[in-house]
């Protein structure tokens, strides 16, 4: 590590902490050659491998983008959009692998979003699963209703609102 102040090529580790959302190291260092002090951040990379096998970085903000278009008119918030962001890094970094197929975040994706937002869900889902009849939209529906049905809470059929009387 370069010292910022005089471009020294070595530096001393004086504390070593992880960050509160504990995926990353902040280090304090001091420069031998100046005394100047200064601090980094340390992560463990992770590259997104896309369908083309061209290699990126993984990007929370580009989470946020394309789920915020399956949200569009829904009573989603931005700090909504950037805990399920989160959510979603978190997943992948479990798995231990510093390189994942973009299908991987895809997956991790829905789980998160379904809890958030069913509506939002079934838009991400039917362009990230490729739905191609209406039947793929009533078997995602059908599935959404089964899984209510398992914790007691009520999907409205189509057309019924929730003011409606049961």
């Amino acid at each position: 590590m370069h010292c910022p102040f005089c471009r020294h090529p070595d530096s001393r580790v004086i504390d070593s902490r992880t960050t509160d959302d504990g995926l990353s190291i902040r280090r304090r260092r001091q420069c031998p050659q100046c005394g100047g002090r200064f601090t980094t951040i340390e992560t463990a990379s992770l590259y997104v491998v896309k369908r083309s096998g061209v290699m990126e970085p993984f990007s929370r903000d580009k989470v946020v983008v394309g789920v915020r278009k399956a949200c569009q008119g829904r009573p989603v918030t931005d700090s909504d959009l950037a805990v399920l962001a989160q959510t979603v890094e978190e997943t992948v970094r479990q798995t231990g692998a510093s390189q994942i197929d973009a299908n991987e975040i895809g997956l991790a994706i829905l789980g998160p979003l379904r809890e958030l937002d069913e509506v939002a869900y079934l838009r991400f889902a039917s362009v990230y699963q490729a739905f191609e009849s209406l039947e793929d939209f009533e078997a995602s529906i059908a599935q959404l209703r089964a899984d209510h049905g398992r914790t007691g809470a009520r999907v409205p059929a189509s057309g019924e609102t929730d003011s409606q009387p049961r």
